[in-house]
């Protein structure tokens, strides 16, 4: 299951994230958005967990915690639409 993590501080490392949602189960990737012409994060990153109840578990349990002071966000991630671009 791939799962949306939002409101994350620019200092977040994949490394924190995947450390947050570890104690839930076995976590396959993470991916922090980066904007494509400076490199910055962009506040938002991608979990992916093999098992689905375990990722429910991670999405019910991380919610609004605290990482590097901010109340993250985090929620399956839907599927991308082919909508105008910004």
């Amino acid at each position: 299951m791939k799962i949306y993590v939002g409101n994350l501080s620019h200092d977040v490392t994949e490394d924190e994230l995947r450390a947050a949602f570890e104690p839930f189960g076995p976590v396959e990737s993470v991916s922090i958005v980066k904007d494509k012409a400076t490199g910055q994060p962009r506040g938002f990153a991608f979990v992916e967990m093999p098992d689905r109840a375990n990722a429910g578990s991670a999405v019910a349990g991380l919610t609004g915690k605290e990482l590097r002071g901010r109340a993250i966000t985090v929620s399956e991630a839907r599927a991308r639409t082919d909508g105008p671009r910004r």
